[in-house]
């Protein structure tokens, strides 16, 4: 179980000077307006923004408390992020109350390639903004989604702290292929191709950025993205800043401590030896400790989480810029994670706001100290308890001073020029396996997408829409396994993963928009290119498994092999995968009752042979609003009864290798049985 203490600390003396800053010239005027700010619970809201006939004038200090220049009866507007505007006469000693914008997320929400009013909507979609999000550790984008929305499970991937949760939308597709969703993020499509060392693929977002989430959950809503759409698609948007908003300073800090709920109960040494009296087994050779090995691993982790964010507007040039820092410990001893996240996300206007631009950059640096926690707990609750930690008998030199079995048949060690340890036979020490196993990883990834979106002049109903993206993933794991360590190869091994990948997306698509009467029509056509492109470097050194028995020499009470070469082996691994496609939508409303869409997209695949590359997709839904029929129009106490009927094809590449259709030849290694000539 996770005990978590949540710390607010707010940038007071960043705030108050912006306040003052803004507001300064309001003190020296004649006609001052004051007032409160705060939300619907109470709380003062700090940073809102005023506004007197579009020009801003002042924002709320720490206190959610304003004055500005305003003469009595004008307009005053009130905004923050994530609540609905109000304006409001000018009086003295204004109390405002601001609500959340539940309202327009449930209006607009966003699906693939575009928008849709969530009323119009016929396919199965949920939307979810960051205050209906689950609370507590979210080191993860992942975790804010715990149990928050209908069909989509997720269970977290183990205990090691940041690591990714595995989510199914609807359960499982597929029995040997992947069952992940398709990730969409800021409008780019993630390579959820998981690196070597790489803790989360979600790991590239910082949770506090994060605006809203969108899953996409039928065939009908998940057809228009074609062969990966086959496990739903999660679309993620993150923060952005407002035009006209003065600079806001926000800072938010998390303590989390956590524990274990409870341990196993097992025997301490009293009842372990007094168990084997009574199954009338020996005794006398067990130890005279009483160690708790689950003591031994476990701790009380201390874990903290920081946030900054500055966001504004530079009249038509809304932005944002992010920074987060999360240093998380794990209950299992020597196990961490340590990120940075930083994002800008920058959405200007020009040409009278006919033509827009969003622009998001993303950097994430993450390192992790890894463990075999699995085999360390396993240990503990099978060792024997009667034993120490460690032993300053230079009979146990060989495993570095811990206690081991040190012969297969877990006897007391008699030949000092045995150096055996068992593998299977016996529990290991739990602790050496920890401690003499160094597993560490670091992370860097960077992503961004460019989007443009242009109004035609004079014929507004058309936008036209491109998009350039990428992503770049370096990882690396070292594993480093002491020669101490009770493990197969127990004179020490040493190996690096060094793996990277980048994707290149772009899209263009037209959309054409407009109501005749009672008839409202949506269309929209497009095409899409991506390339997804992986290199993996192999490094191991150790003693080569034929050499390992032959003729060891005794140095200083340690083994050596003198003059016997080191087994080295370096392997290097190189992939790619190209995604060519072709996609429409047709959305029909008549009265605004009967609703009708129509989805086609055509995939092509370097994944596939020549012949079987193209793969389509089409759906189709149709939605009947009854609430809005005349004999319901009435009816207070229904707010939407919607009848919906979809039918859909999606495909799946995912979880298949690169040119898996193609015979290759694979370059043996020194285990090889394959005769040449005469070897």
């Amino acid at each position: 179980m996770m005990k978590q203490v949540k710390i607010k600390l707010p940038l007071r003396a960043l705030t108050l000077a912006s306040g003052l800053l803004l507001t300064v010239s309001s003190f020296a005027q004649t006609n001052a307006v004051k007032g409160h700010v705060k939300d619907a619970s109470g709380e003062p809201i700090m940073g809102a923004t005023i506004t007197v006939n579009g020009k801003a004038v002042g924002i709320t200090d720490m206190d959610g408390n304003f004055s500005v220049d305003a003469a009595p009866g004008a307009n005053l507007t009130f905004t923050y992020l994530g609540m609905t505007p109000k304006t409001i006469k000018a009086t003295s000693n204004m109390m405002i109350t601001l609500v959340d914008n539940q309202k327009s997320l449930n209006e607009v929400v966003v699906i693939g390639y575009g928008r849709a009013k969530k009323n119009d909507l016929t396919g199965s979609v949920t939307a979810i903004k960051p205050d209906e999000m689950s609370k507590g550790i979210t080191s993860s984008a992942s975790d804010m989604l715990v149990g928050k929305i209908a069909g989509v499970d997720v269970q977290t991937g183990g205990g090691q702290p940041g690591t990714g949760a595995q989510i199914r939308i609807r359960g499982g597709a597929s029995l040997s292929a992947s069952n992940d969703p398709l990730y969409v993020i800021d409008g780019l499509a993630i390579d959820n191709n998981n690196l070597t060392g790489t803790s989360n693929v979600l790991a590239m977002i910082n949770p506090n950025d994060i605006e809203s989430f969108t899953v996409l959950k039928d065939a009908s809503a998940t057809a228009i993205y074609g062969s990966r759409a086959s496990n739903g698609v999660i679309i993620i948007t993150t923060k952005k800043g407002r035009a006209g908003q003065r600079p806001t300073v926000t800072y938010n800090g998390d303590v989390t401590v956590s524990t274990i709920q409870k341990k196993y109960e097992v025997m301490n040494a009293s009842d372990y030896k007094q168990a084997l009296t009574n199954l009338g087994i020996d005794t006398s050779g067990l130890g005279t400790a009483d160690t708790d090995w689950q003591d031994e691993i476990f701790r009380t982790a201390i874990s903290t989480k920081h946030n900054l964010s500055i966001q504004g507007g530079l009249k038509d040039m809304p932005y944002r810029i992010g920074l987060g820092f999360d240093d998380n410990n794990g209950i299992v001893k020597t196990t961490w994670m340590k990120r940075f996240n930083t994002s800008v996300n920058l959405a200007p206007s020009f040409l009278d706001k006919h033509l827009n631009v969003n622009f998001t950059a993303k950097y994430m640096f993450e390192k992790d100290r890894y463990a075999s926690f699995g085999d360390a707990i396993g240990n503990a609750l099978t060792m024997d308890p009667t034993q120490p930690v460690r032993v300053s008998d230079p009979m146990y030199n060989c495993v570095g001073g811990y206690f081991q079995y040190l012969d297969n048949a877990g006897n007391t060690i008699t030949d000092p020029n045995w150096t055996k340890i068992a593998k299977a036979q016996v529990p290991q020490n739990p602790v050496a396996l920890l401690d003499n196993q160094k597993i560490m990883a670091n992370t860097n990834d960077i992503s961004s997408n460019l989007e443009v979106d242009y109004k035609i002049h004079g014929f507004e109903d058309l936008h036209l829409h491109a998009a350039i993206g990428a992503q770049y993933t370096d990882a690396k794991q070292h594993n480093d396994i002491n020669k101490y360590s009770s493990s197969n190869n127990y004179f020490g091994y040493y190996k690096t993963d060094h793996q990277y990948k980048y994707s290149i997306e772009g899209k263009a698509f037209a959309e054409y928009a407009h109501k005749f009467g009672v008839h409202d029509i949506d269309i929209m056509a497009g095409a899409e290119q991506s390339h997804f492109h992986r290199v993996s470097y192999n490094f191991g050194s150790g003693i080569d498994e034929y050499l390992r028995d032959k003729d060891p020499k005794m140095v200083d009470g340690e083994w050596n092999y003198v003059n016997n070469p080191t087994y080295q082996k370096n392997t290097m691994w190189k992939s790619h995968n190209s995604l060519v496609s072709y996609f429409g939508r047709f959305n029909y409303n008549l009265l605004d009752r009967y609703l009708l869409t129509a989805t086609f997209r055509a995939d092509g695949s370097s994944r596939f042979r020549d012949g079987k590359k193209w793969g389509y997709f089409p759906a189709a839904a149709f939605a009947w609003k009854i609430n809005n029929e005349p004999f319901l129009k009435n009816v207070k106490w229904i707010d939407e009864l919607k009848l919906r009927l979809g039918w859909g094809k999606t495909g799946q590449q995912n979880g298949i290798d690169d040119f898996y259709y193609a015979p290759v030849y694979t370059v043996s290694d020194t285990y090889a049985q394959y005769p040449f000539g005469d070897k």
